[in-house]
């Protein structure tokens, strides 16, 4: 079977630029076993808990749920098994040294396939506090106000 060519999205982290500031995103290789690439092939993957952390020279990422493969057997795997990322080692370094930064963790915001290989889009990101978060729910409703009201006037 040859790879199909282009990005078709997966699985997508609704909550993350919600609840944080997004500093840098890096796309990465994520290793996965047998039956979990058809079960993240299928979107059943969850990365709305998950986090990464570096980790000997290594990032994995932790808490993502990759459901068992219905079709599979015994060989199913764990769903909340660790995932180790694949980056360079200039990559790793530099996520280190974001992440010693006080407030400063490693968030998935997607999984999606790219040339046949899945790849998990993964951001250095800071907490947004309870004001900022109200501030970013008011603009975002002040421009679908502005929207509407550019619908109406237009009729």
């Amino acid at each position: 079977m040859a790879r199909q060519k282009g990005i078709k999205k997966l699985v997508k982290n609704r909550r993350a630029r919600h609840d944080y500031h997004v500093k840098d995103v890096y796309e990465a290789g994520i290793e996965l076993r047998g039956t979990e690439v058809k079960s993240v092939r299928n979107g059943k993957a969850n990365i709305a808990e998950a986090y990464a952390r570096v980790e000997n020279g290594e990032v994995f990422l932790l808490n993502m749920h990759i459901s068992p493969y219905e079709q599979g057997n015994q060989f199913n795997h764990d769903p909340l098994r660790p995932k180790r990322l694949l980056l360079n080692k200039r990559e790793i370094r530099k996520l280190y040294q974001d992440t010693q930064i006080k407030g400063s963790t490693l968030i998935p915001l997607g999984l999606y396939l790219r040339n046949g290989w899945v790849k998990v889009e993964i951001a250095v990101a800071e907490g947004k506090k309870l004001h900022d978060k109200r501030e970013s729910i008011a603009k975002k409703d002040a421009e679908r106000r502005a929207r509407q009201a550019e619908k109406r006037s237009r009729y």
